[in-house]
């Protein structure tokens, strides 16, 4: 019986939260659902609102935009975390180091994170400007970055990183942390050198914050939109825009509702996809 009441307890307590994480999370993504099965088109409301099923995701798959803006959310996501890992890992490897000063490298480390996403990215566009920007002023060869199609992904993942690179390198410090120092004394007795104890000692025993790592990263750049809507707009034409940005437009722009919420959907779905198999593979790892 005590048993049975401490249970009861535990599930009033949770109750409110759950609630809560219902109203906030589920009922919103059920909302999007329902209206990605209907035809809800506001250019049109004579057409009212009719039941169409699966059809709004059978135009997706037909979709060259869309496939357009996926590849350039895949493109976006593997380089700039690829970038940030690497980096990442630098500086944190730098920062467990002891040396005079480390705790304000720490705290300055974190600037770029702590900007807001909308004034780091106008920021990187002010670099970049065309007329007045630091990098034209180097090059002696002037580009106009925003206006070719590869040269405008340049700024968008700089700033990417630029931001993000702090966080990650955070996350992979307290890793670094973890690790007992008494395992790189031994391997130093054994006469083992710096670059075979980061191979073999380091890097083994920082692979799960390095996932976790990953993991954060890579749901968050997928679903970027705030930073490239800042930057490029999307642009040129279409050049970099992403999925989300892509959803916006159809959303806010083209005013068609049906369509825009199968977009949402499938954003969430290959999200919620991505994170079971970084969830698998941090089990795995464990």
């Amino acid at each position: 019986m005590r048993g049975l009441s401490d249970r009861r307890l535990a599930w009033a307590f949770v109750a409110p939260a759950l609630a809560v994480l219902a109203l906030v999370a589920l009922f919103p993504l059920g909302w999007a659902a329902w209206e990605s099965l209907h035809r809800h088109d506001l250019r049109m409301p004579w057409l009212g609102r009719p039941f169409v099923g699966l059809e709004n995701y059978a135009d997706i798959a037909a979709d060259i935009r869309f496939r357009a803006a996926l590849g350039h959310t895949v493109f976006f996501t593997a380089a700039s975390v690829a970038l940030e890992i690497l980096l990442g890992l630098v500086l944190a490897l730098a920062m467990d180091r002891t040396f005079r000063g480390r705790g304000f490298v720490r705290a300055a480390l974190l600037l770029p994170w702590a900007l807001p996403t909308v004034v780091a990215a106008l920021l990187w566009r002010f670099l970049f400007d065309s007329q007045a920007g630091i990098v034209n002023s180097i090059l002696n060869e002037p580009l106009v970055w925003f206006v070719h199609p590869f040269a405008a992904w340049v700024p968008v993942v700089l700033a990417d990183v630029w931001k993000t690179t702090p966080f990650v390198a955070l996350l992979l410090l307290a890793g670094l942390q973890g690790i007992p120092r008494d395992l790189y004394e031994s391997a130093a007795v054994d006469g083992v050198g710096p670059w075979t104890r980061f191979r073999r000692v380091t890097l083994p025993l920082l692979r799960p914050a390095i996932l976790v790592a990953l993991i954060f990263r890579t749901l968050d750049a997928f679903r970027v939109f705030d930073l490239i809507y800042v930057l490029t707009g999307g642009g040129p034409g279409t050049a970099t825009e992403p999925i989300a940005l892509y959803t916006f437009n159809t959303l806010f722009q083209n005013l068609r509702f049906g369509y825009g919420a199968a977009l949402s959907v499938v954003v969430f779905l290959v999200t919620f996809g991505l994170a079971l198999l970084y969830i698998r593979l941090l089990r795995r790892q464990e």
